[in-house]
């Protein structure tokens, strides 16, 4: 739910409406025909269909796998077989002159992939309102104490609501999305007039906190109640200098709730099969995960003494800098690129 905004300036969810179309998006010229073009939801719950013609055949429980390679051996470097290593990369300008700063937005949010969604439920200051809203840019930076971080778009001057209110109130709620509730996550992410409550408009339903005034999402099989550490950080723009291009906040959580039918009887692990997390890719894609394998982390010295490693592997080798790449007739990427005017 949206404040009101001071008279001299548009309303800020029309600001950010702007904002948004400015973006662009949505790559299709008709989302819901595209939409209908595509094959049904895989489901494994028998019971469920998302319409008519879907079938409970269409299994997508959580499998694993073999890692790709599972004879990979030391040294080997990639799986491919060099296939990677005879494609040319793109060097590209961040602040190349006529670039405009989305373009950056687009590239980055659809190459630092999959994120996580921090779906994050706020209290305004006298408690006469809640927000309910989904970010990308959220991560855990460190588990004793339980420390996370997220990234919000603008500043504080025309702060989102869910960055005002956790400024005001130094508390939220980290709630983790998972498929059965995405399209409802996502319907948060609008840009709602003042007075105008997410939470009725998404049909989710809160549940009360125990360390912190803001509810947490029920239908969340993983959620967080956190506390806000320390200031939040601006970030001013290098396109628009002057102009407050972002925020971040870190945030320590002081509280757990995990579904009873997710977590193991010593309260340390989650079922992926149950929490189904949906993740964002770029644009307007998200991603499900329904496959993993595992890898072992490898010991030096017990790798080493099982005659798994030999000189080659061993022997300290100096980092190839660009001039050395350069004086050697190596072909380096950033020294010859293929398509410059991907810098324009």
């Amino acid at each position: 739910m949206s404040p009101s905004s001071p008279s001299n300036h548009p309303p800020a969810h029309l600001q950010r409406a702007k904002h948004e179309a400015s973006i662009n998006r949505n790559p299709h010229p008709d989302f819901h025909l595209v939409q209908a073009s595509r094959p049904d939801w895989r489901s494994e719950d028998a019971g469920y269909h998302a319409s008519s013609s879907s079938s409970s055949s269409s299994s997508s429980s959580w499998t694993f796998t073999k890692t790709r390679d599972p004879n990979w051996t030391w040294g080997q470097g990639g799986n491919d077989n060099g296939a990677s290593l005879t494609k040319d990369h793109v060097e590209i300008d961040p602040y190349a002159q006529g670039r405009p700063s989305a373009f950056n937005y687009k590239l980055l949010i659809s190459g630092f992939v999959p994120r996580p969604i921090g779906f994050f439920s706020t209290i305004s200051k006298d408690g006469k309102s809640s927000n309910l809203a989904p970010f990308s840019y959220t991560n855990l930076v460190c588990s004793d104490p339980p420390m996370f971080t997220v990234g919000i778009s603008g500043g504080l001057q025309n702060a989102k609501d869910t960055l005002k209110n956790l400024i005001d109130t130094r508390e939220c709620v980290l709630n983790m999305v998972s498929e059965h509730f995405i399209e409802a996550a996502n319907a948060t992410s609008i840009n709602a007039p003042p007075g105008v409550s997410e939470w009725t408009l998404s049909g989710l339903h809160a549940a009360p906190s125990t360390h912190v005034k803001p509810a947490r999402v029920k239908e969340s099989v993983f959620a967080v109640e956190c506390k806000l550490v320390d200031e939040v950080k601006e970030f001013e723009s290098r396109a628009k200098p002057g102009r407050k291009s972002g925020a971040m906040a870190l945030l320590e959580g002081v509280n757990f709730w995990v579904r009873e039918d997710a977590v193991n009887e010593d309260l340390n692990m989650i079922d992926p099969n149950v929490l189904r997390p949906i993740c964002r890719l770029g644009g307007i894609t998200y991603g499900r995960v329904t496959e993993g394998f595992e890898l072992l982390r490898p010991d030096y010295e017990k790798t080493k003494a099982s005659g798994a490693l030999d000189d080659s592997t061993t022997t300290a080798t100096t980092i190839a800098t660009t001039t050395q790449l350069a004086g050697s007739g190596v072909k380096a990427d950033a020294l010859t690129p293929t398509r410059t005017k991907d810098k324009l």
